[in-house]
């Protein structure tokens, strides 16, 4: 590694990204190479919680992966904790976008799945208690079908927390949802999240929800090739509830400075997936 990239581990810093590029190379013929994101660094302190924001396609799903282990960098580096990452992130909790729940598991077994995986020995009792922290006590029994969207979410977040990781990646993970519901659940993991303060990287195209939850937003600039343009730090007194902080003076002068830096990539990426 480059001396200039140990300079940017921190042994406190929960997650590390950097100078992290990630290529793609078409199987059918080796010159078509197309390169998703480009010497990205980042950092997300121990409790720290930070959103990364940006155009569709701007590369920030493939961040997360790369955070989890689950994606290795064509060029850079990962650290966590202070130590290289090697294969998948063991101190992460991953929340997809779209629903991980099997749909042959009823709610209870679903969040007991990693529990069991790792042995733990009252797993049925800590997934119930997960359960009742987001709101789902009474609904162990139920099958993913017969949960509505804001409960199928539920599930996942007590499916994720329960095993008590340092870091939560989270992928756009309320994007289907109404928005009252949507609000309800970024209120929960707010709720959850100051609890036990973990580091947590959010991604997510919804400006007004990355000021509402985050301690810092990045901003990625268009694809492809992309980077980050911008970092703010978000200065909200906490707790927050995500719906009254929107109507806040210092929430719109924050949603003004970085819609700023973010509105060009916007329509630059607009003007690409119209080309396409």
């Amino acid at each position: 590694m480059k001396e200039s990239e140990n300079e940017r581990v921190n042994q406190s810093d929960a997650l590390t990204l950097a100078g992290v590029s990630c290529t793609f190379i078409s199987k059918g013929d080796a010159t078509q190479r197309y390169t998703a994101v480009r010497d990205v660094s980042l950092t997300v302190g121990a409790g720290e919680f930070v959103s990364v924001v940006g155009p569709t396609g701007c590369g920030k799903s493939t961040l997360l992966n790369v955070a989890a282990g689950l994606l290795a960098p064509s060029t850079g580096s990962v650290h966590v904790f202070g130590e290289p990452l090697v294969g998948i992130n063991r101190r992460a909790g991953y929340m997809f976008q779209t629903d991980s729940l099997m749909p042959w598991r009823t709610a209870l077994r679903n969040v007991m799945a990693g529990l069991e995986f790792h042995g733990v020995a009252d797993a049925e009792q800590q997934a119930h208690d997960w359960l009742k922290r987001v709101g789902l006590g009474g609904f162990g029994d139920r099958y993913p079908h017969q949960l509505s969207g804001g409960m199928r979410k539920r599930t996942s977040l007590a499916q994720t927390l329960a095993l008590d990781p340092d870091i939560i990646l989270m992928d756009e993970p309320f994007s289907a949802l109404d928005i009252q519901t949507r609000q309800l659940m970024e209120n929960e993991v707010l709720d959850l999240w100051a609890a036990k303060k973990k580091a947590v990287l959010f991604i997510t195209h919804d400006l007004d929800e990355a000021i509402a939850m985050s301690d810092r937003v990045v901003v990625l600039s268009a694809g492809p090739a992309s980077h980050p343009i911008g970092e703010f730090g978000i200065d909200l007194a906490r707790p927050r509830d995500v719906a009254e902080v929107r109507t806040t003076p210092r929430f719109i002068e924050l949603h003004k400075a970085i819609w700023d830096v973010l509105r060009e990539e916007v329509l630059k990426g607009y003007r690409q997936q119209l080309a396409a």
